[in-house]
């Protein structure tokens, strides 16, 4: 049983977990200087349905309905939350900051704030969050606003010493995701039961459901090459190989592990080499990265794909937690955008996820796994068996 209250130096506050206040200090020290950087007195950060990491990065409330954060270096930062019966909850959870209901006009409600704190015309503001149109047309009547959404994903890149334990626990649930998946995989069974038998496996214990994406076909008759983000009515087959993508999150931050099952049968040659390729391009990158290395060589790293005479359609290879980030990498055949300029860094957190698929895209395999660069490379935060597993009543670390 994973403990469900991180203990590297964070605290526990009315019952909710929290991090430590020289974590969310440093955080605030963070953002003061990134907004000096483009000459913003003031910063104002949105949330909305749920949506907004930055709210709940830098008051510990996760965005629910709609909420607002006005912040000032050197001032209390003002919470202000809808709906009206979510403000008690809220100021349990964000005990640094001033919490406030939104009032039924929210951005009336914080401009009204950054006046009172001397904001003007003149006053530039940094913008952080999704603004729907007329907030931030609202927002730039009242002030020079400048967005800082880039910056503020430059922020989440490399991970603090509090924010990696958090991850942990994240991880240990998302594996025990994935192995209730594995044994709940059996001929009958639908992808929404599949989905249940993942949430049962973290719910309980404090969890909550970033994603969870199945994709399963016959690996005789093939056509499905990559998991879907909704479950489909279909059941599953015997013969059938089942690929999944799962996140599991604790608070905001989500691990994230990808496998192949065979259900029911062994695989065909077509996809033991499928899943052949597919280790053996995660094995090249994962030996690149490294602090120093790039986006480039990452890239070219996967070149075995190709040589295999196979693509990807998913993406190759994308930082994590806090966000989908930077970099966001295709393989050489399959890259939507130039590759970055792109250098990691201790600390950073990426997804490597090969999904070889044939160049008609019929057939593919899925895996991978979050890893945290280290100093001296890459480390795993996921502890789940490799390979091409078959599917049924496992244990989590092996068969």
């Amino acid at each position: 049983m994973i403990a469900t209250t991180p203990i590297a130096g964070s605290v526990a506050t009315d019952g909710y977990p929290r991090f430590s206040d020289r974590e969310m200090t440093d955080r605030a020290l963070r953002l003061d200087a990134a907004m000096a950087a483009h000459g913003a007195e003031h910063a104002l950060v949105y949330g909305a349905n749920r949506f907004g990491s930055a709210v709940g990065w830098l008051t510990g409330w996760p965005v629910t309905r709609e909420a607002l954060v006005v912040h000032s270096p050197g001032e209390r930062d003002l919470l202000l939350v809808n709906f009206y019966n979510h403000v008690p909850n809220a100021r349990r959870m964000a005990t640094a900051a001033q919490v406030d209901w939104a009032g039924e006009n929210p951005i009336e409600t914080a401009i009204a704030e950054l006046r009172r704190r001397g904001a003007s015309e003149a006053t530039t503001v940094a913008a952080i969050g999704p603004f729907a149109h007329g907030a931030f047309e609202r927002l730039a009547g009242f002030a020079r606003p400048v967005d800082l959404n880039a910056t503020y994903t430059t922020l989440r890149l490399v991970k603090s010493a509090e924010e990696v334990e958090w991850t942990r626990i994240a991880a240990a649930m998302t594996d025990d995701a994935v192995a209730a998946v594995r044994g709940r995989s059996a001929p009958g069974t639908t992808e929404a039961e599949l989905a249940d038998a993942a949430e049962r496996a973290y719910v309980a214990r404090g969890g909550t459901t970033h994603i969870h994406y199945f994709g399963a076909a016959s690996m005789t008759e093939p056509g499905v090459c990559v998991p879907a983000q909704w479950p489909s009515t279909r059941t599953l087959r015997t013969g059938d190989l089942l690929s999944c993508e799962v996140s599991a999150a604790w608070w905001g931050y989500s691990a994230q592990l990808l496998r192949s099952f065979t259900v029911d049968a062994e695989p065909t040659a077509l996809y033991r080499e499928l899943h052949a390729v597919a280790d053996a391009a995660f094995d090249a990158i994962v030996a690149r990265l490294r602090p120093g290395a790039t986006a480039s060589e990452l890239v070219d790293a996967s070149g075995v794909i190709e040589d295999a005479g196979y693509t990807t359609r998913d993406d190759l290879v994308h930082g994590f937690v806090g966000g989908y980030l930077p970099p966001v990498l295709g393989s050489r055949s399959r890259a939507l955008t130039a590759v970055p300029e792109f250098s990691f860094e201790a600390g950073m957190m990426v997804v490597v996820q090969p999904n070889v698929v044939t160049l008609g895209e019929t057939a593919g395999v899925q895996t991978g796994e979050l890893m945290l660069v280290t100093e001296d490379g890459a480390e795993p935060m996921h502890d789940f068996e490799r390979g091409l597993l078959a599917a049924g009543d496992h244990q989590r670390r092996g068969g």
